[in-house]
């Protein structure tokens, strides 16, 4: 079993799957975000087409897939998630080169990908989070957090970031992971030459 993929995760081969996967990825984050936001969860779930993508076919269509979901959702929903597409981005690229050097095989490697996803998020999304939001998420669990903590400072929006965020990206890996694995073959070679890195 190969612990890493073949030539380079920067390789970005724009053929017609990849074209095809990418607005299916961003449908994907969209029913996501929909689920969360019904359920009214403290996740946001919006990450698992840009987390699929990235898995299948490298960080570059990864952070494709999560930036132009936040453009469309900014540009028919909501403005300002046009900038968090920046987070997406980050997020599809960190996931990307985690599966992309084996670390999505087995659950220590999904967690550990979870985390450093989460970490990216939080690094990216608490300035925008001062920027825009004096600090809040959106989020009522990591705004409570945020709230007990005076709400202020880049510290508590970091905390109010990272209660979301942590948890929210190890859960959209497993989901993720459990979602490749069913895949058929067939489909991952058209992305993947000698994958078998979520084997």
């Amino acid at each position: 079993m190969s612990s890493k993929r073949e030539g380079s995760p920067w390789s970005l081969k724009l053929n017609t799957a990849s074209l095809v996967l990418i607005p299916a990825a961003i449908g994907i984050n969209y029913v996501g975000k929909l689920f969360a936001s019904m359920l009214k969860l403290p996740l946001w779930l919006d990450s698992i087409g840009t987390c699929l993508s990235a898995c299948m076919a490298g960080p570059v269509v990864g952070a494709l897939s999560g930036f132009l979901t936040n453009v469309i959702y900014g540009l028919t929903m909501d403005p300002i998630s046009t900038v968090y597409g920046l987070t997406q981005a980050g997020i599809g690229i960190a996931v990307g080169l985690m599966a992309w050097y084996g670390h999505m095989r087995k659950a220590p490697g999904i967690l550990v990908a979870g985390l450093v996803a989460g970490l990216v998020a939080v690094c990216i999304s608490t300035p925008l989070n001062m920027a825009f939001w004096g600090g809040s998420t959106g989020n009522v669990w990591g705004d409570a957090a945020f709230a007990a903590m005076g709400s202020q400072g880049f510290l508590a929006s970091a905390v109010d970031e990272i209660i979301v965020d942590l948890p929210d990206k190890i859960v959209v890996l497993f989901i993720t992971a459990g979602i490749y694995k069913v895949l058929p073959k067939s489909l991952i070679s058209l992305y993947q030459a000698k994958d078998e890195s979520l084997d």
